[in-house]
């Protein structure tokens, strides 16, 4: 059997034949959001707007590696976006945030199979709400940025979504699917994504750091989420 794994060249990809599941029997596909179902790291871009963009990127990329404890570094992230008028969420949407490539055909191909989809994040529930109503998952879950007077407060209202939390949801909608639709597919690119990616019955990581990679079996590295499709039909 192929597997992924950290010295898999990063221009193939690792779809071993044996891992397709039909689509009749998967009830579930769960993907992570920034970096997965979008191109952009959304707290990256927020943070352009406070110039502090460098900065939070580092972060970024270092939680995104599990050097960090993700909800450790995510509330240093927020925090400095203090004071941020709050439309610069809007700018972000509409200027910057872009589908990743494929997305809209594997949703066509879930949605058309009666397939159930979750976009789960450890970002912000502006985006994961406008990504519902555009491709039409059936639930969504993210963080939530707290706001006084128009402006961003540099902190997360209620618990963190991280990637014990990205896992639990996987499970708990796993559990409810019927018997004959009991499979799950999850898609992530970072380490806070390896849990629900252990989790699901097909994990892939997705243009995905080396570490993510070396512990997921199958990975899209070349092309776009629909690169998937033929493991799903």
């Amino acid at each position: 059997m192929t597997h992924a794994s950290a010295s898999t060249p990063p221009d193939h990809n690792v779809l071993p034949a044996d891992r397709a599941i039909p689509i009749a029997q998967v009830g579930l596909i769960a993907m992570d959001m920034d970096s997965t179902a979008i191109t952009i790291e959304c707290i990256d871009e927020i943070a352009d707007f406070a110039g502090v963009k460098a900065e939070v990127s580092a972060i970024t990329e270092a939680a995104m590696r599990g050097e960090l404890d993700f909800q450790q570094s995510l509330r240093r992230r927020v925090a400095c976006l203090e004071g941020l008028p709050t439309k610069v969420l809007a700018e972000v949407y509409a200027e910057r945030l872009r589908p990743s490539p494929g997305l809209a055909e594997l949703m066509a191909h879930a949605q058309r199979h009666g397939v159930h989809t979750m976009l789960v994040s450890g970002g912000f529930t502006y985006f994961t709400e406008r990504m519902r109503h555009r491709f039409g998952y059936t639930w969504t879950r993210a963080n939530t940025l707290g706001e006084h007077d128009g402006r961003l407060t540099g902190r997360v209202c209620g618990a963190i979504v991280d990637s014990t939390e990205k896992e639990r949801l996987l499970r708990f909608l796993a559990s409810t699917l019927p018997r004959s639709r009991a499979a799950t597919v999850a898609l992530g690119d970072g380490a806070n994504d390896l849990p629900m990616l252990r989790a699901a019955t097909l994990g892939v990581a997705y243009h995905a750091k080396p570490t993510v990679r070396a512990q997921v079996p199958v990975a899209i590295n070349v092309g776009g989420l629909d690169t998937l499709i033929p493991l799903l039909l």
